[in-house]
């Protein structure tokens, strides 16, 4: 496969791991990239000592393409550009927070730089900004959230209506179908984040991957919506079925102990952020055989809508 975002991130296939927090590393990462897609390190987890030494990991588990996400909100090192720029990757997203803060300096240091956006209003700022390209997030996907979501279905073709940059669609990715139909509203490429952490090579506790692959579709749940702080979609357990309902004053709060959930698998300790399509992984599998599941699935759902549909509207 080759389009844009191919050629922008040197890869095989246009397929972006989500930078999630702690999750997102050099174990997980260089297996997306050494299949072929584009693992993404994480610095939403605040901890760059450790980030940097995730970077020297990377470099020992992988020689393909690879870059890194500046999570905006959970990072206060004022060198966060010289940081990324000295790894020495070429692509970098950037995320919760103003895209106008770092995409200059960012560019300037020769970096690729997409932004994270989970509404039009975010995207025009994007553009106005002068990114490369977006990554246009439905509110579908887990993890931290606009509390006024819009669904992929809605947000993606919306957005490709009034740009022509290259565009990365997250939330509700998993498959070659969601990829394919990401495709048709406008993107030309796919970012999976819950689909990553149930993957083998995810560094998380069984306990989550198990709790993922037994999901339903309705099994997650949007905490926060008004705030104060960041809304955000998670796994249901019996804490946030009660925060659905009975909100904490401080949500961040709750995520003090992540660590004894992530790794500990306490599913009860923090809240695990997922995305609705939890609902429709039923194994745990390897990141290789992921993408290449994907991919021949994608190939194939488009081959048959072009053989079924190809000759609507050509003359008789």
């Amino acid at each position: 496969m080759k389009n844009r975002i191919t050629d922008l991130l040197g890869v095989k296939y246009p397929i972006v791991q989500a930078p999630m927090g702690w999750i997102a590393r050099a174990q997980l990462a260089s297996a997306v990239s050494n299949a072929g897609g584009f693992g993404v390190i994480e610095t939403s987890s605040g901890r760059l000592d450790e980030v940097r030494e995730e970077v020297k990991k990377m470099r020992t588990l992988t020689d393909k393409p690879w870059g890194i996400n500046v999570a905006q909100a959970f990072v206060r090192d004022p060198d966060i550009v010289k940081f990324v720029a000295d790894q020495g990757v070429k692509f970098v997203t950037t995320s919760a927070g103003d895209p106008n803060r770092y995409c200059d300096a960012l560019k300037g240091a020769g970096l690729t730089v997409f932004h994270v956006v989970p509404s039009m209003v975010a995207a025009q700022k994007a553009i106005e900004a002068g990114v490369d390209g977006l990554v246009v997030e439905g509110g579908e996907g887990g993890g931290f959230k606009n509390g006024r979501d819009v669904a992929t279905m809605v947000l993606l073709p919306l957005v490709r209506s009034r740009t022509d940059l290259p565009i990365i669609a997250a939330g509700g990715i998993t498959d070659g179908r969601s990829m394919a139909a990401a495709f048709a509203l406008g993107a030309e490429g796919v970012q999976m984040g819950t689909r990553m952490v149930s993957a083998a090579e995810s560094p998380v506790h069984q306990n989550w991957k198990d709790s993922i692959v037994g999901a339903r579709e309705t099994d997650t749940v949007f905490l926060n919506r008004h705030g104060p702080g960041p809304a955000l979609r998670a796994l249901r357990t019996e804490k946030t079925t009660r925060f659905e309902l009975e909100p904490p004053a401080n949500i961040m709060g709750e995520m003090a102990n992540a660590l004894q959930l992530y790794f500990g698998g306490d599913m009860e300790a923090a809240i695990a952020l997922t995305g609705q399509v939890a609902g429709r992984i039923d194994s745990v599998k390897p990141v290789a055989q992921i993408l290449s599941e994907t991919i021949a699935e994608f190939e194939t759902v488009m081959a048959e809508l072009g053989a079924r549909y190809g000759r609507v509207g050509s003359p008789a």
